[in-house]
């Protein structure tokens, strides 16, 4: 039988536990070789190991042992290696599916930080467009108010200009009743106890009164005569056929008590600033 030099190479670098293998088998040959010696008849003999002859071995059997050991020492060293490369194989395909996974995760995580700041972006925008129309809302709601009371007091002046009677008494009694016969030929309704308790609180019945400090007055628009019309409003609630000027008693009340109505309803409504 011819040798088989590769798979000696092999053996000899054989790890400890290869090694421990070999001896093992070595025993196992040698006790093979001892069974061989027994004769073919089956019978086994007690032989006294000091009057035994000696027994002779083939050489050829021994290698063929020898040979035998060999390989199934290169198949176990085989097999060796081919469950460490097995689990090899397995610890790398588990670190890539964990850096698989890994990965999938921070990817579901950004995606999740985008679809929130997204979602955030988009309440942002709808809130501001809701506070725009809002405040477009409001702009009109005051555009509106505002033709509605330049209309109820063009309706209010537009009518003929009363003439005054001579016989009212240049006092703040002629005044107020002067006042009341023009507020009703116009429509604007009060009455004397109204008329008389607002300019007590307001002037104390000094036509030529004026206030210079309050916020009108910082403002540059100070109040003015019996019951202390700022200049604009005395110039939008102007009653036709009274003076244009404001510290005139008739006109000065006329023009307050058409304001009053628009705002409040009526001179008689007002307790207070107004």
């Amino acid at each position: 039988m011819p040798k088989n030099t590769k798979l000696r190479e092999r053996a000899r670098a054989l790890t400890k536990n290869h090694k421990i293998a070999l001896a093992g088998v070595a025993t196992l040959g040698a006790v093979s070789l001892a069974f061989s010696a027994v004769p073919s008849g089956g019978q086994t003999t007690t032989i006294d190991a000091a009057s035994a002859a000696p027994v002779t071995y083939s050489s050829e059997r021994v290698k063929d042992v020898m040979a035998s050991v060999t390989d199934q020492l290169a198949t176990a060293s085989l097999k060796v290696e081919a469950i460490e490369a097995k689990k090899k194989a397995a610890a790398e395909a588990a670190a890539k599916k964990k850096a698989a996974a890994a990965q999938a995760a921070a990817a579901k995580k950004a995606a999740a930080e985008r679809k929130a700041a997204a979602s955030k972006k988009a309440a942002a925008a709808k809130k501001a467009a809701a506070a725009k129309k809002a405040a477009a809302e409001r702009k009109a709601e005051l555009v509106r108010q505002a033709k509605e009371a330049a209309s109820r007091s063009a309706q209010r002046v537009q009518v003929q200009q009363v003439a005054a009677k001579a016989t009212y008494a240049n006092n703040l009694d002629g005044w107020i009743r002067q006042s009341l016969d023009i507020m009703k030929s116009k429509g604007i309704p009060g009455s004397y106890n109204g008329l008389h308790r607002n300019i007590m609180r307001e002037s104390s019945g000094n036509p030529n009164a004026i206030n210079n400090w309050d916020i009108n007055a910082v403002n540059g628009v100070p109040s003015k005569g019996l019951l202390q019309v700022i200049p604009p409003t005395f110039k939008a609630y102007h009653v036709p056929g009274t003076s244009w000027n404001i510290y005139d008693p008739v006109a000065n009340i006329t023009a307050a008590a058409n304001y009053a109505a628009d705002k409040y309803g009526s001179i008689d409504n007002v307790f207070g600033a107004y």
